[in-house]
């Protein structure tokens, strides 16, 4: 699987590197992540208890609307957020959070990305460029 590439639709933000945690599930700022501890807090998420800080979060869908501009933000200047978000599936309202975090974020995959990508892999994103892409580094 090492040196695997998938090719996104979309990406935004610069590059980022790190541990995949990787889940068939969705994403809310608001209300899947305790942002203080910096853990999925949501009891009926795939991820529940988890750390995302420092992650790249691999997963199907996003959720939520504009709160999470501002929490993505918050999370990214007091250092407990996530390195990077791939998904599957994004709203439109995503990219402008994104835009506003000066977040990276990939999405829209030809195939299910959280079934290609290996939990606990290394790996990189990369949003910029004509073939945004997450990479398997190992």
């Amino acid at each position: 699987m090492s040196g695997a590439i998938f090719h996104a639709h979309s990406g935004m933000g610069g590059k980022a590197r790190g541990e995949a945690l990787v889940a068939k599930d969705g994403f809310s700022a608001r209300y899947d992540l305790d942002r203080l501890r910096g853990v999925f807090s949501r009891a009926e998420h795939k991820l529940a208890g988890q750390s995302y800080v420092g992650r790249v979060l691999v997963l199907d869908a996003a959720k939520g609307g504009v709160a999470t501009a501002w929490m993505l933000h918050e999370m990214k200047a007091s250092g407990v957020g996530p390195a990077a978000l791939v998904l599957n599936a994004v709203n439109p309202i995503m990219f402008q959070v994104a835009a506003f975090a000066d977040f990276t974020m990939i999405s829209g995959f030809e195939i299910d990305i959280t079934a290609a990508i290996p939990n606990g892999a290394l790996v990189e994103v990369e949003p910029t460029g004509a073939r945004p892409y997450i990479r398997v580094l190992r």
